[in-house]
């Protein structure tokens, strides 16, 4: 790398550097001059300039301070760019949204190449607060890209599928192998692309409880989903009070949680909910 800088494997640097590879995440991202997009690390600044040419702004948040001078030569010229230093998780995020927001007609987006330790909790981050983008271009380890597009059943499936499909339409971008970063990670990358829903595609009162249930169920895959629930839920009633919930749902108790759609998670929700009410009578 330029400037004698040693990319940094605890903060997961792999750096994308392919010049074509780039140009499709930027462009995948649908990017109009009245967007503006969040890029998480941008690291040496290469999918930046990209993003910079097709949107009316880019806020761009980097840990790394050693990269400043790397990122001050390859972002120069470019006056639509908002360098914010700091750790991105504990950023607030609609403070980093008003730091250039969209355009009349426009939106706001992410696009970034992920550090893979932390995915999960940006994931988090971007879609469960009030200020979810409307899309986001996210390039990730291969294996969490097949999490989060698994279908009921299969063995990717699991909570972070169920967060992702709850509040995005998920599709595969692309795949990218280990050669196009630098230095090239051990695993292979695809991007995904998270189209924000309007509304999410179940009926869920309590997305608190929504998610503790979906929690608990994934919490011990070899356990029943009873069993699952009992330790998962801390569930202060009796047993059969909570396999009759799940019942009341149309959940066989002696399913695992793996195998449950959205719509059986969203009854099982309701089902809980209300045996807590009764509960506490």
């Amino acid at each position: 790398m330029r400037h004698q800088f040693r990319a940094k494997r605890r903060l997961g640097q792999n750096f994308l550097l392919d010049s074509g590879i780039l140009a499709r995440l930027a462009e995948a991202a649908e990017l109009s001059p009245a967007d503006t997009v969040l890029e998480i690390g941008p690291g040496t600044g290469n999918l930046t300039r990209e993003l910079a040419r097709r949107a009316g702004a880019v806020v761009a948040v980097e840990l790394d301070r050693e990269l400043a001078p790397l990122l001050a030569e390859t972002l120069a010229g470019f006056d639509n760019i908002h360098l914010v230093w700091g750790d991105f998780l504990a950023q607030d995020l609609p403070r980093l949204w008003e730091l250039a927001p969209p355009g009349p007609g426009g939106a706001r987006k992410v696009a970034a190449n992920l550090p893979y330790y932390i995915t999960s909790p940006i994931l988090v981050k971007l879609l469960t607060g009030q200020s979810a983008p409307a899309l986001a271009v996210l390039l990730v380890q291969q294996e969490v890209a097949e999490r989060l597009l698994a279908a009921p059943g299969t063995r990717a499936y699991g909570s972070l599928s169920v967060l992702v499909q709850f509040y995005t339409v998920p599709e595969l971008v692309l795949k990218v192998p280990p050669r196009a970063f630098f230095p090239p990670p051990e695993v292979s990358s695809a991007a995904v692309r998270l189209r924000l829903r309007s509304n999410p595609p179940v009926d869920v009162q309590d997305p608190a409880l929504f998610f503790q249930v979906v929690r608990a169920a994934f919490g011990q895959r070899r356990k029943t989903l009873l069993n699952a629930l009992l330790g998962g839920l801390k569930w202060e009633g009796d047993k059969a009070a909570l396999a009759a919930a799940l019942k009341a749902a149309g959940v066989d108790p002696a399913r695992r949680g793996e195998t449950l759609s959205l719509e059986e998670f969203a009854a099982l929700t309701r089902a809980v909910r209300s045996a807590q009410a009764d509960g506490r009578r």
